[in-house]
């Protein structure tokens, strides 16, 4: 009995012997042991922050007196807004919400001044793009700002009447206004869901053809590594197609979210955010051996696609280095793309910014996918 015991007990630390040898050999696998703790750790504790502060913000001054520009500046010393352009009208700001550029516009009125001294309700404006929730609750928080030796509202008066002091601001809410968290999600899961998707089948593609051996049957072929990495991308972007049209359907159909803008911009947008994520899926397709190894690549690539991108955390709330570092990839462009066309009705041309850095990202990485990927075995 106890040689048996024993003998079971020598094959099973064999086996574990010849794992932990593996593993060694693995460099892919030790790297991703340690590398995936740390880098969750860093984007969770430092990255990611709830607390919203620092939301790009313009100003339209109408009144241009002392008490406007206190009341501006008490709004920056709260530290939720930060100024980042003056606006000569209200439909400026309207348009600048739309394409993105801003998150909240401040509008003071010509006769701020004398509501404010009358402790008139809401004698100032806070137009707020409402797509994302938690950026309304930001907001929100401004509506009661006062300011020291500023008689905005009559604080003793209203104790007395048992009712809350009334606010300073007017929160005029677009495109979102029932707060519905649906409405914000659904888009930003058209960058997440194909990000996930191209990437893997891509990087899965060619190093199931390399461990089948099917590569070799185009390596005997007159075709050139330029025209097979394109014959690889061009099937994919008809399924980012086709993901696209499913996403949008059940959100409409299912959801209720509504569709301002043009799908055909939309889908313009789409096809070179789906680009990008097939070269980068060929890329690291030409480092990994195994299906398994492309698979903990991808994933290495998907995790700061969610937490790094606003899909999941109001973008302008990260430290300036996140923010760097999610501007690099592609989800975070297409995001902007996608809720400015699906939600604020904004056209392709307004967002254009963000098509520069989808064609560089396809570009550089196609290029290094070229470079590295050798019709041969070794």
């Amino acid at each position: 009995m106890m040689a048996a015991v024993r003998r079971s007990l020598r094959h099973t630390l064999a086996v574990a012997h010849k794992e932990f040898l593996q593993l060694r050999r693995d460099r892919l696998t030790l790297g991703m042991i340690v590398g995936i703790p740390l880098i969750q750790l860093t984007i969770f504790g430092y990255a990611i922050n709830t607390d919203v502060r620092h939301m790009r913000t313009a100003v339209l001054d109408l009144a241009r007196t002392e008490r406007s520009r206190a009341l501006v500046a008490a709004a920056v010393q709260s530290q939720v807004v930060d100024i980042v352009a003056a606006a000569e009208s209200p439909e400026q700001v309207e348009g600048w919400l739309r394409e993105g550029r801003v998150l909240i516009g401040i509008l003071i009125p010509p006769d701020f001044g004398r509501r404010a001294v009358r402790g008139e309700q809401t004698p100032a404006q806070l137009l707020v793009d409402g797509s994302d929730p938690v950026v309304q609750s930001a907001a929100a928080a401004l509506a009661t700002l006062t300011m020291p030796g500023m008689p905005v509202v009559s604080q003793a008066r209203a104790y007395r009447a048992g009712e809350p002091p009334p606010a300073t601001f007017e929160v005029r809410t677009f495109y979102n206004p029932e707060r519905r968290s649906v409405v914000f999600v659904v888009p930003g899961l058209l960058a997440i869901i194909l990000t996930m998707t191209m990437v893997l089948f891509t990087a899965i593609a060619v190093v199931r053809e390399r461990e089948r051996g099917t590569l070799e049957l185009l390596i005997t072929t007159p075709v050139k590594t330029p025209e097979l990495m394109a014959g690889k991308i061009i099937p994919y972007i008809a399924i980012g197609a086709v993901q696209i049209a499913l996403i949008l359907t059940l959100g409409r159909v299912v959801f209720g979210v509504p569709i301002r803008g043009s799908l055909v911009e939309l889908y313009a947008g789409g096809i070179l955010f789906v680009a990008a994520n097939l070269a980068i899926g060929l890329l690291i397709s030409t480092f990994a051996r195994t299906q398994f190894q492309a698979a903990q690549l991808t994933f290495f690539f998907f995790l700061p696609s969610i937490l790094l991108t606003g899909f999941m955390f109001p973008f302008d709330g990260m430290p300036r280095p996140a923010q760097m570092i999610g501007n690099v990839l592609p989800a975070a462009h297409f995001l902007r793309i996608a809720r400015g066309i699906v939600l604020r009705g904004a056209h392709l041309w307004e967002l254009r910014g963000e098509l520069v850095p989808l064609a560089l990202f396809f570009a550089i990485a196609f290029g290094l996918v070229l470079v590295r990927f050798r019709k041969r075995l070794d």
